[in-house]
């Protein structure tokens, strides 16, 4: 069982903490119905300082189950984006702040959305660490908090377990990127798929990241990584990348799979699949020209290992891309 928590304050935007609740509540059926289990996976709470209704200022009232300082141990703690100028929920959140360093020091992730990194920052998690808000606040944030390292360019950042998204429309990216490591890719991808793939960026296409999920130190594996990405267009064998590396081919793939968490071979076609989507999204190469530019030449082989990865063929993914791409007419040509 995985809980999470959303605070609720007047200036929150209740997308930010629907859409996170949604998806991960989708997520939670599917990871039980694959175990045969009726048993919930994930436990969503809201929580306030005290527990009184909450009407927000978009007019929606919504009721904590519970006040701060009952919060349960978390595995993840939602700050839900503020409606305009965070100013006064900033000033309103002083008596509660030090409950998020607890929940830090308690090694809880916590997820700002949006302006609501201020709060983070205020509570002195941020300092010296990187962090994104919302692009309209982006001068006021780096006036009021020089101490942070603010990344305009990115709509998510990553240090430690301090997560900040730019908008609603990115926590999403940041869900499927935490049911992936709570419930595997195969859940993550029907989670996708299910919340519009089409517009989706992936974690690592989106986040800033100060030390990587997964990173590791492992000098030879790291320029096994490099030449794979390098040779990606090629017809390429493990025992190639083995013998450029010179180490055979059972060390290559023990120490592939302990610095990464993933096969060589695991790896290899996840790279692929990501270049492939990226070429299916944004241009006209078919089916077969996408193949051969991430390296397979048998195109049958290439659609089944794309759906395998993505749920649908790389057709329907096209279709479904086009479907939602605001570009201009001509633009893809």
């Amino acid at each position: 069982m995985h809980t999470v928590a959303a605070v609720l304050y007047p200036s929150a935007l209740a997308t930010s903490i629907t859409l996170p609740m949604e998806i991960l509540q989708a997520a939670s059926q599917m990871a039980a119905a694959a175990a045969h289990q009726r048993k919930p996976r994930v436990k969503f709470l809201l929580a306030a300082p005290d527990v009184k209704a909450v009407k927000l200022a978009t007019g929606i009232t919504l009721k904590p189950d519970l006040a701060l300082q009952d919060l349960p141990p978390l595995d993840l703690l939602i700050l839900p984006a503020i409606w305009r100028n965070p100013s006064a929920t900033i000033r309103a959140a002083g008596g509660w702040l030090h409950y998020l360093s607890k929940l830090a020091m308690a090694e809880t992730r916590i997820c700002s959305v949006g302006t609501a990194s201020a709060l983070l920052a205020e509570a002195g998690l941020l300092h010296g660490k990187p962090a994104t808000t919302h692009w309209n606040y982006f001068e006021q944030f780096a006036n009021r908090y020089p101490d942070v390292d603010l990344k305009p360019r990115h709509l998510i950042t990553q240090s430690e377990g301090i997560y900040c998204v730019g908008s609603v429309n990115s926590i999403a990216d940041l869900m499927v990127h935490i049911i992936e490591q709570w419930f595997g890719s195969e859940i993550a991808k029907a989670i996708e798929n299910q919340f519009s793939p089409e517009i989706r960026q992936s974690f690592q296409g989106a986040a800033y990241q100060s030390e990587p999920e997964g990173s590791h130190h492992d000098e030879t594996v790291l320029e096994g990584q490099k030449w794979l990405q390098d040779h990606l267009a090629e017809p390429i064998s493990l025992a190639q990348l083995a013998k450029f590396l010179g180490i055979s081919s059972r060390s290559l793939n023990r120490r592939f799979t302990h610095a990464t968490g993933y096969s060589p071979q695991a790896y290899l076609q996840s790279q692929r699949i990501v270049t492939a989507r990226d070429l299916l999204r944004a241009s006209n190469l078919s089916v077969s020209e996408v193949a051969w530019q991430v390296g397979l030449r048998d195109v049958s082989y290439f659609s089944k290992l794309f759906r395998r990865h993505c749920g649908v063929t790389p057709i329907a993914y096209r279709r479904a891309v086009r479907g939602k791409l605001f570009t201009p007419k001509g633009a893809l040509d």
